[in-house]
């Protein structure tokens, strides 16, 4: 096993147990094409069909937030504060990591990331 993806490790064990009950922390990762992702989302969700009640984001330009142990320890502390008892957590990035309607316009395709343009963000694949 790589050393460069132990800071995962454990988000990795918490979400292969599968669905313990609410509520479910959920992880997603953002970045400015599918190689390296510089953003990760994390909602706790407290019953089902529910939006998340809490939102944090990490963000880092440096390195892979899907690999920084700083990272990865905050969001176990914030996954523990909230009392998760599942986790649903994807490594692959889905998309940009701005905004829409808040970095750019709605409606319109972030300009700073032109990977994701017009981009399935599950299959990668070109749609318009």
């Amino acid at each position: 096993m790589s050393i460069k993806r132990k800071p995962l490790s454990s988000l990795r064990k918490k979400a292969r147990r599968g669905f313990r009950g609410y509520p479910v922390a959920t992880i997603a990762f953002y970045g400015p094409d599918d190689e390296r992702a510089t953003k990760v989302a994390v909602g706790i969700v407290a019953r089902e069909d529910a939006e998340p009640e809490r939102l944090e984001r990490w963000f880092s330009e440096e390195e892979d937030v899907r690999y920084s142990r700083t990272i990865a320890d905050e969001i176990l502390r914030f996954i523990e504060r909230y009392e998760a008892r599942s986790v649903a957590m994807m490594e692959q990035i889905i998309g940009c990591p701005h905004e829409e309607g808040i970095d750019y316009p709605e409606g319109q395709v972030c300009p700073s990331c032109p990977f994701w343009a017009h981009r399935d963000r599950w299959s990668r694949d070109i749609i318009r």
